[in-house]
C-alpha cells in the first residue's frame, strides 16, 4: 500500500501536493474547531479575530460560534479574495468553511470548567489547526483579507499590526461585555496559539547555525569536517574598520554537537569571534529532506 501511494506521488507530484495540503486544510479545521467546545467557548474564552467576535455574540446572545464565524467571514472573503491569488483564495473559502461547521456541530463535550487550563489547552489546539490550515496554504480568517485590504491601501500599516490591532479590539471588547479575567485568559490563548503555530510551521528548532570568524579558519575548517563530519561553507567577509577581506566560516550542527564544536574552537583558536543562533530548519544532507 505504501509502495503504491510512493508511486502515485512521483508520478503525480503537483497531484500530490494538492492532495496532502487538502489532507492538512481538513485535519487543521477539525482540531481547530474542536478547541472551541473542548475548552475556549464553556470558559468564555475569546481568542481574537472573527471568531472571537463570534465568541463574544454567544456570550451575549447565545448565537452558535461557528454559524457565526462563519456569517462574518464569507463577505469578507467576497471583498477581499482580489488580493490573494485563486487557489490560495479557495483553499482559504474551504478552511473557513470547514473550520466553522467543525465548532458548532462536532459532537463534543466541555473537558474542564477553569479559564486558565482553557485558556492553555485551547489556544494549543487552536495553534495545532491553524498551523496545519497555513501549511495546507490557507487560512481561516476574515481579519487576514481586511488586514491585506488595509495594507494594499495604506501601505504604512503592515500586515502584522494591523492583525494585532484586530486581536486587541477583540480583547478589549471582551474585557466590557464578558469580564476581565476572561480577557486576560485570552491573552494568553492567543500567545500560545501564535507560538504552537509557529512550531507546526516551521518546526522544532534543534539545530544551530554557527558563524566563525578566526585567523585559524583554515584549520577550524578542516577538524570540523574530520572531527564532526559537518560541511563548512566559507564565505567573504569585510571588515568595517579595517576594510581587509577575512574568510567567515558557516557551519549548521544540531544541539548535541555544541560542546564539541565549542571544543574545536576552544583548542585551535580560543579569541576566534563566534555567533551560535537558532536554524529554524535545515535542510539537506545530513539533516530533513525537503517535503513535497
Amino acid at each position: 500500500m505504501f509502495q503504491s501511494v510512493r508511486n502515485a506521488v512521483k508520478k503525480n507530484p503537483a497531484a500530490a501536493e494538492r492532495f496532502f495540503s487538502y489532507i492538512q486544510i481538513l485535519l487543521g479545521a477539525l482540531i481547530g474547531g474542536a478547541a472551541y467546545p473542548l475548552f475556549l467557548t464553556p470558559n468564555r474564552i475569546a481568542p481574537g479575530g472573527i471568531t472571537g467576535i463570534a465568541t463574544i455574540l454567544n456570550f451575549l446572545l447565545k448565537w452558535p460560534v461557528g454559524t457565526v464565524s462563519l456569517v462574518l467571514n464569507v463577505p469578507l472573503f467576497l471583498i477581499g479574495y482580489k488580493t490573494m491569488g485563486r487557489i490560495f483564495a479557495f483553499r482559504s473559502l474551504i478552511a473557513t468553511v470547514l473550520f466553522s461547521v467543525f465548532i458548532d456541530v462536532l459532537p463534543l463535550r466541555p473537558v474542564i470548567n477553569d479559564p486558565m487550563l482553557g485558556a492553555l489547552y485551547g489556544g494549543v489546539l487552536l495553534g495545532v489547526g491553524l498551523g496545519l490550515i497555513m501549511r495546507g496554504g490557507a487560512t481561516t480568517g476574515g481579519s487576514d483579507m481586511i488586514a491585506r485590504m488595509v495594507h494594499k491601501r495604506f501601505s504604512f500599516i503592515s500586515t502584522g499590526a494591523f492583525l494585532f490591532a484586530i486581536d486587541f479590539a477583540v480583547v478589549l471588547a471582551a474585557s466590557a461585555l464578558i469580564g476581565i479575567s476572561e480577557a486576560l485568559y485570552a491573552l494568553i490563548s492567543i500567545f500560545l496559539s501564535a507560538k504552537v503555530m509557529d512550531v507546526v510551521i516551521v518546526g522544532f528548532s534543534s539545530n544551530k547555525a554557527c558563524f566563525v570568524i578566526s585567523s585559524r579558519w583554515q584549520e577550524i575548517s578542516a577538524r570540523i569536517m574530520k572531527d564532526m563530519d559537518r560541511g563548512v561553507t566559507q564565505l567573504t567577509a569585510r571588515g568595517g574598520y579595517t576594510g581587509e577581506e577575512r574568510p567567515t566560516l558557516l557551519c549548521v550542527i544540531s544541539r548535541s554537537e555544541i560542546t564539541a564544536f565549542k571544543r574545536i574552537l576552544r583548542e585551535e583558536d580560543e579569541n576566534a569571534f563566534v555567533i551560535i543562533v537558532e536554524a529554524h530548519e535545515a535542510i539537506g544532507d545530513g539533516f530533513s529532506v525537503l517535503e513535497k
